[in-house]
C-alpha cells in the first residue's frame, strides 16, 4: 500500500518541482532589493524584463528538450501561458517602479502581497499545460527535463543528490 502511495506522489512531486522552476523564469524580476543594501540599481539596466527572460528560457528549454513536431502544439500551449505570465509580472513591476517613490511601508508590503498572489495564480495556470506537455515527452526527454529542473535555474544543485 505504501509503495502505491509513493508511486502516485512521486510524479506529482516532479510536476510541482518543475512548475516551481518554470515560475522562477518569470518571477525572478519580482525580487526586491532592500534599501539597506546601499546600492541603487536600475532594474531596466541590471535585469532583463520578465518577458525577455522568459523568451530566452523558452529557447533554451526547446533546444535542450529537442521538441518533436508532434509535441509542438502542447509546447506552444505551455509557452503561451509562460508569456502571458511574464507580461503580467512585467506590468506589476512597472507599476511598482512608477510608484516606488510615493509608496509608504504598508503600501510596499501590500505590493509584495500582490506579487505573491500573482505568482500563485500564475503557477495554477501553468500546471495544466505543463502536465499535458510533460505527458507527451519521451522517456529520454522526461529524463532531460527532470535533470534540468532538478539542477535549478543556474545548475546550483547538479549532482548533489547522486549516490
Amino acid at each position: 500500500m505504501k509503495q502505491k502511495v509513493f508511486q502516485g506522489a512521486f510524479p506529482a512531486t516532479i510536476v510541482v518541482v518543475m512548475v516551481a522552476f518554470l515560475s522562477v523564469i518569470f518571477f525572478a524580476n519580482a525580487s526586491p532589493s532592500f534599501a539597506a543594501s546601499g546600492t541603487k540599481k536600475s532594474p531596466a539596466v541590471t535585469r532583463p524584463s520578465a518577458v525577455e527572460h522568459t523568451e530566452a528560457r523558452i529557447k533554451e528549454l526547446k533546444d535542450a528538450l529537442k521538441i518533436s513536431e508532434s509535441q509542438e502544439e502542447l509546447w506552444n500551449n505551455l509557452t503561451q501561458v509562460m508569456r502571458e505570465n511574464a507580461k503580467e509580472m512585467d506590468a506589476l513591476i512597472k507599476d511598482r517602479a512608477e510608484n516606488i517613490k510615493t509608496m509608504n511601508a504598508v503600501e510596499y508590503m501590500k505590493f509584495y502581497s500582490q506579487i505573491t498572489e500573482a505568482q500563485l495564480e500564475q503557477q495554477k495556470k501553468l500546471i495544466p499545460p505543463f502536465e499535458a506537455f510533460y505527458a507527451s515527452l519521451s522517456d529520454d526527454q522526461k529524463k532531460s527535463t527532470d535533470t534540468i529542473f532538478r539542477a535549478g535555474r543556474h545548475g546550483k544543485h547538479k549532482g548533489k543528490h547522486k549516490k
